[in-house]
Parts: C-alpha cells; sequence; structure tokens
C-alpha cells in the first residue's frame, strides 16, 4: 500500500492493528529512501475525521505531534512520528526500584504528557491505552498507535490529568508498605477528584517525593553501566570473536606446522644477533 501527500510517499511495511473506525500501520517515507519511519492511521470513519482535525485546528498543535494530514481513496491519513515501542508497563519494575526513583519516573510521565502535543481526547487515549514508553535513562516517551474506536471528543485536560494520576498510582503501589507521601496524597486526591491540570499533579509530586541523597560512587557507576550495556556488550562480542579467529588461527597452523610459525618471532628473537649466536 502506498500513501502519498504532497511531503510523503508512504509505503506499509508492517500492520499494527486493523479496527473499525482506523486501520494503523509502520511505514517508511520512500522520498527519503525508506530511512524515516512513520505512525499511520488511516481513518475511515468520517465524523472521526473532522472531529480530529476540529481538534487540532482549535488548539493550534499541527506542527508538534501531528507530521502530516491528508485524503487518500476515500479515508484520511494522520501521520505521527515513529519510535521503538518499550512498553511502561513492561520496562518498569517498582519493586526492583527506589522511592525517589520511582518518584523520578512519575515525573517524567507528566512531563511527557505536558509537552505531548496532542488533543486532550487523543492524549487521554493513548493514557487510557497505556502507550507510555520508558527509556533506558528513565525518560518517558509516547507512542501513537492508538486504536480511535473508543475516542471521546468531550474528553478536556481534567480527564487527562485524573488518569494520568491513576497511572502515577500504578507505578508507586510497591511502595504502599513505606507509606510514600506521594501515593498517599494520589489516592486521596483521585478519590476527591481535586485535579483538573498537570501543573497541580506535578507539583503535588514535586512537594511529596522524598528527599534526594547524593548518590555514591558505585551506584552511580551502576547507573552508567546500565546505560550502555548495549555498547559496552556489542564491543565485547567483537573482541571475543577476534580472540576467536585468532585461537582458530593458531590452532589450524599448529596442526599443519607442528607449531605456531608466528610466535618463533617472539622465542627465536635473541638467539642470535647479526653473526654471533647467544647460546653458545
Amino acid at each position: 500500500m502506498i500513501l502519498e501527500s504532497t511531503k510523503l510517499k508512504l509505503e506499509e511495511i508492517s500492520t499494527v492493528f486493523l479496527a473499525g473506525v482506523a486501520d494503523c500501520y509502520i511505514c517508511k517515507d520512500l522520498k527519503t529512501g525508506g530511512a524515516t519511519l512513520y505512525t499511520v492511521l488511516r481513518v475511515r470513519d468520517h465524523g472521526v475525521i473532522r472531529d480530529i482535525l476540529e481538534m487540532y485546528e482549535k488548539a493550534d498543535l499541527s506542527e508538534v505531534s501531528l507530521l502530516d494530514s491528508f485524503s487518500s481513496d476515500g479515508a484520511h491519513v494522520l501521520v505521527f512520528p515513529f519510535r521503538k515501542e518499550r512498553p511502561l508497563d513492561s520496562f518498569y519494575i517498582g519493586e526492583e526500584r527506589e522511592l525517589t526513583n520511582c518518584e523520578d519516573i512519575c515525573i517524567n510521565v507528566i512531563l511527557a504528557c505536558m509537552t505531548s502535543g496532542l488533543p486532550w481526547p487523543l492524549l487521554y487515549l493513548v493514557l487510557r491505552q497505556r502507550l507510555l514508553n520508558l527509556n533506558k535513562d528513565d525518560s518517558v516517551y509516547l507512542t501513537y498507535t492508538v486504536n480511535l474506536d473508543e475516542l471521546e471528543p468531550e474528553r478536556r485536560e481534567r480527564d487527562c490529568v485524573v488518569e494520568c494520576a491513576r497511572v502515577l498510582m500504578g507505578l508507586l503501589e510497591d511502595k504502599m508498605a513505606l507509606k510514600a507521601d506521594s501515593y498517599q496524597l494520589l489516592q486521596k486526591k483521585i478519590a476527591n477528584q481535586s485535579y483538573s491540570k498537570f501543573t497541580e499533579l506535578y507539583r503535588d509530586i514535586r512537594i511529596a517525593a522524598v528527599p534526594k541523597k547524593r548518590k555514591g560512587l558505585i551506584y552511580r557507576f551502576k547507573r552508567w553501566l546500565a546505560a550502555r550495556s548495549d555498547r559496552i556488550f556489542g564491543i565485547l562480542f567483537w573482541v571475543c570473536l577476534i580472540l576467536g579467529f585468532i585461537a582458530l588461527a593458531m590452532l589450524l597452523s599448529n596442526i599443519a606446522f607442528g607449531d605456531i610459525p608466528w610466535l618463533r618471532l617472539f622465542y627465536n628473537t635473541f638467539k642470535r644477533i647479526g653473526t654471533e649466536s647467544l647460546l653458545q
């Protein structure tokens, strides 16, 4: 399938899902030689198309999250950035983290929502469908494989903040035994439906978070090592591969010549200097 606009020429490389209102694909841009990938929603429902375009127009957010928008074969195509999924639900293990680290990730979730550039109804869907992802450095980002079957155009910031607070409660749940102030505050305010803005939620987590202690050298080294683990293991892989080839070459040389010829450079080097033998 090819979807083309004045900016992009998109070719489908995988189907994420096929749904009632819209289908979701990962596409590459043929105008850049396939180097750039996008998350693409092909919306068939004209009412939903109208609602989404009105949301972006009213909020003036089109250049932030929606990279392109165009009609194609009776449907409307919405193009979002693509990032590889690293689901927060899968990569966050609260029981293995300190409370301060859990609270930092909670703040990162709030910041990701505040800077998303999505209209409130779409951000609400992202939160409901848990399209939150955790980087190795504990920053949080959103992905856009949103099922629009559940779109509710009347959703506002208050709905998004309450749903975000529920996400944060889930992240802090393993710290209930510590009677974390941040968890208890979220629990009370969600029950009272006190939140209406993300700035209020951000302020509460900041205020209730436990004071940070300066981390020791060993802890910082472990964090540095964890952040670069893929690169380090890649280097170790190539070192092991090279050493394996050297060992194989030594074995074959020993089988063919009875010894390893090039090692003579090391143990025969000083047997003779000029015409004088040092072995006499």
